[in-house]
């Protein structure tokens, strides 16, 4: 901390001093950040063995090797993973006899030739060492399916089922590697006399486990663990020569034992130079530093006397919450107020440089807005913290629900996964069953009848919001703001245009395989050439393809508007239509990324029994059946000289179903840019709305730097919402979606197909030239619109 200017003086250098007293001696209003470098290539090397001793023996002769990392993970993880629907494909790979996992990585900066260096660690760990076996990873998808396990560890310990929890309050405990093995032997003592278990990952080549003990910290019982075992715990990491914060910092968690870690001299000198900063004791009073009492250093005032990591628990033995009735079902996440209380207030809810959540906190900047402030607010309401109406006022509803975009980015990237827009649908559905609907909710929830009888009324339909002072009176009754462009409307369906070809080409006895392909209302009503492109490439693989006309909607657009009676009706029925199908060994496909999800993901929550679980198992996004299927594999591809920049659907990436397009897209010979983007802001009938549209336009730029950032000719993206907001842009058109961009270079492989060309020519049928309905079918759609809740 103290170095000789270039003019020969003695200066202190106070940065390390106040980043390590965590605020509690002064506020840092201007910083210079040393930055590294990011490796251009790296290489894994996963390494299991049947003792987490001997995986943790092994740690310091990893560090003999030229190594950019050394990660740890054991079984509990590899359990849990397999257990769970998002992660389970990243443990297919893994050894049922592993007991631990030793993850090397190996970097172009320290390693010039990986597979040599890989070659040395399997010699040392393998062959002359403990280690079994060995996972080598040198491509970015498969180096990227081993880190999403390793990022798995936490959300997957904090789903287990009940109040008992994986707490980090010792998990940044640091000893030097050469340390680990004996200290881990012995930690596992200490576990065991508190009668508790825990799982072990992290960061082993710098001595760092995350090692969170299982306690139930809402009984007496598990706080006085939790106090006992830090106890013990701070007593072996000084026996080997560690630190009790390497990692995280102290805070209120690991203050109290500061005492013990630096001894009475250090700790006399902390309370001063605290005293000599902040005279009040004002900052952070009790945190880093405390006082004995009121006697002890510093003012003369009660402010930083005690610590106790006891105190000020978010949860404690006097806390209660109420578990309401609900429509949905939270069985697998413990009940509604369980889902509420995985959050455990880190915060990744305000990243803003990757991934998707949280959409609206990105634009805004506003604690509110983050997954974490709407958790808070609802685990207040839930424990009785908030008067028990206030959940039900114009107040929470608008500023803390109603600006939930529902992306679910909450669902995979919240370290705990807690599915805020699971939580937002239950508290709007009870909303709406006390206080009715606003007529933009009863619009957009059922926008399939909206958008039949535009269909059947186009052209006029089209041409009536161009008359003049029409958006003005849309907006004042609809609530749909005036600068947004609206959806066109086709005369004839989707639907209609597969009846007129005919239907199905590929006689059933020569089929490769059977697809229903979902007719979703934007694609049925207002855009069908993704539909057509759809038909086209699976009928070139030889696939048949059926779009049946006796599906209903597929209950997303209710379900975004928490009716969910009515997607449960929808739901019903769509999967009472498609069970016999599956059951004959029929796929489903999706045009719309939000409808496979709702079949996928929401139809397990809104219905129960073997016929919904078999439809939703056999759904699928069209670019993830062809890519699981492997169907286009049975395809030729024409050379395409373009290059694709690729926005996958935030549902997808909440599902972990997004990649599928661009393995896809890659193999028919185009090059591609998968963007790291979040939400694009539209959101079904979010950006619509005129109260939302600012912060549609706000999120939406978000997106649109990074397009512009991107190498690619042209950007590609599978979402209905996704297309039009990027379309939106002034001198833009519409994207493409994905099976748009791969039917164009597919080629015709049987008889039953037609080529590009004549899937397009088939396309210029898309006309407006008015339409022969009923009046009764009119009548009923219009009826259809406004029946219901």
């Amino acid at each position: 901390m103290i170095y000789e200017s270039d003019a020969g003086e003695k200066v202190v250098n106070l940065s390390k001093l106040f980043v390590g007293a965590e605020g509690t001696l002064g506020t840092i209003v201007e910083a210079t950040v040393g930055l590294v470098s990011v490796p251009e290539e790296t290489a894994l090397a996963l390494y299991f063995f049947d003792d987490l001793i001997d995986a943790l023996a092994a740690v310091p002769k990893a560090l003999e090797h030229d190594v950019g990392a050394v990660e740890l993970m054991d079984d509990e993880v590899f359990r849990l993973a397999a257990e769970s629907d998002g992660f389970s494909q990243y443990v297919e790979a893994i050894p049922e006899r592993a007991a631990a996992a030793l993850m090397i990585e190996f970097d172009s900066e320290l390693v010039d030739d990986f597979e040599d260096a890989i070659s040395e660690t399997n010699a040392r760990f393998v062959e002359d060492g403990a280690a079994f076996d060995v996972l080598e990873a040198y491509s970015e998808g498969d180096q990227a399916d081993i880190w999403n396990l390793r990022k798995a560890a936490i959300p997957l310990l904090m789903s287990l089922d009940g109040d008992p929890k994986p707490y980090p309050f010792i998990e940044d405990a640091t000893v030097p590697p050469e340390e680990l093995a004996d200290y881990v032997s012995k930690f596992e003592e200490v576990l065991e006399d508190h009668d508790t278990s825990a799982a072990y990952f992290a960061h082993a080549g710098s001595g760092t486990l995350h090692i969170r003990p299982i306690l139930n910290l809402k009984s007496g019982a598990g706080v006085e663990a939790m106090h006992s075992i830090t106890e013990d715990v701070t007593d072996l990491v000084l026996e080997h020569y560690g630190a009790f914060s390497g990692e995280h910092g102290d805070g209120m968690a690991r203050t109290e034992f500061n005492p013990k870690m630096y001894g009475p001299d250090l700790w006399d000198a902390f309370k001063q130079l605290k005293t000599a900063a902040d005279p009040e004791w004002r900052m952070h009073p009790g945190n880093v530093v405390y006082r004995n009492d009121s006697s002890d250093t510093g003012p003369d005032s009660g402010r930083g006397v005690g610590a106790d990591n006891r105190e000020h628990l978010r949860y404690g033995a006097t806390y209660e919450s109420i578990e309401p009735q609900t429509t949905l079902d939270f069985d697998d996440q413990g009940g509604f107020s369980h889902l509420v209380e995985l959050c455990n207030g880190c915060g990744t809810c305000r990243q803003t440089d990757s991934e998707v959540m949280c959409p609206t906190y990105r634009a805004s900047q506003e604690e509110i807005q983050t997954t974490r402030g709407r958790a808070n607010l609802l685990r207040a309401a839930i424990s009785g913290e908030l008067d028990e109406e206030e959940i039900y006022s114009d107040r929470f509803q608008e500023e803390v629900l109603d600006l939930c975009i529902g992306c679910k980015g909450c669902k995979s990237d919240c370290p705990t996964g807690v599915d805020m827009a699971k939580l937002k649908t239950e508290v709007k559905h009870e909303y709406h069953q006390r206080e009715g609907l606003t007529i933009p909710e009863r619009l957009f929830s059922r926008i399939e009848d909206v958008s039949e009888l535009g269909s059947r009324l186009a052209p006029i339909s089209n041409y009536a919001p161009k008359v003049p002072g029409s958006r003005a009176a849309m907006e004042a009754l609809l609530g749909i703001a005036a600068e947004r462009e609206l959806p066109r409307f086709t005369s004839q369906s989707f639907v209609e245009w597969f009846e007129a070809r005919g239907g199905p080409r590929v006689p059933e006895a020569e089929a490769n395989g059977k697809v229903v392909l979902f007719p979703d209302v934007y694609t049925n009503y207002s855009y069908p050439r993704p539909g057509r492109a759809a038909v086209h490439v699976l009928e070139a693989a030889g696939i048949r393809v059926e779009v049946p006309d006796e599906v209903g909607p597929s209950g997303r657009p209710a379900y975004s508007k928490g009716r969910l009676d009515l997607a449960r009706e929808q739901a019903a029925h769509n999967v009472e239509v498609l069970a016999p199908r599956v059951e004959e060994g029929w796929s489903v496909a999706f045009i719309e990324p939000s409808d496979a999800v709702m079949f996928q993901d929401e139809y397990l929550d809104l219905l129960d029994g073997p016929d919904v679980e078999r439809v939703a198992a056999s759904s699928y996004g069209i670019m993830e059946l062809l890519d699981v299927g492997r169907v286009d594999e049975q395809l030729d591809f024409t050379h395409s000289a373009d290059s694709l920049t690729y926005h996958g659907h935030c549902n997808q990436k909440a599902t972990n179903k997004d990649h599928h397009a661009v393995g896809v897209l890659r193999r028919a010979g185009h090059e591609v840019d998968p963007l790291d983007s979040g939400c694009c802001g539209m959101a079904g009938s979010f950006g619509y709305l005129a109260e939302h549209y600012e912060l549609s336009q706000a999120i939406g730029r978000i997106l649109f730097r990074q397009v512009e950032a991107s190498g690619g000719d042209r950007v590609t993206a599978p979402g209905a919402s996704c297309r039009s907001q990027l379309g939106d842009r002034s001198g833009y058109e519409m994207p493409p979606h994905p099976i748009e961009a791969l039917a164009e270079v597919t080629s015709g492989r049987t008889a039953h197909t037609s080529t590009v060309a004549g899937a397009d020519a088939e396309a210029d049928t898309e006309t407006e030239t008015g339409t022969e309905a009923g009046s009764g079918s009119i009548a009923s759609a219009v009826a259809g619109l406004f029946a219901g809740p």
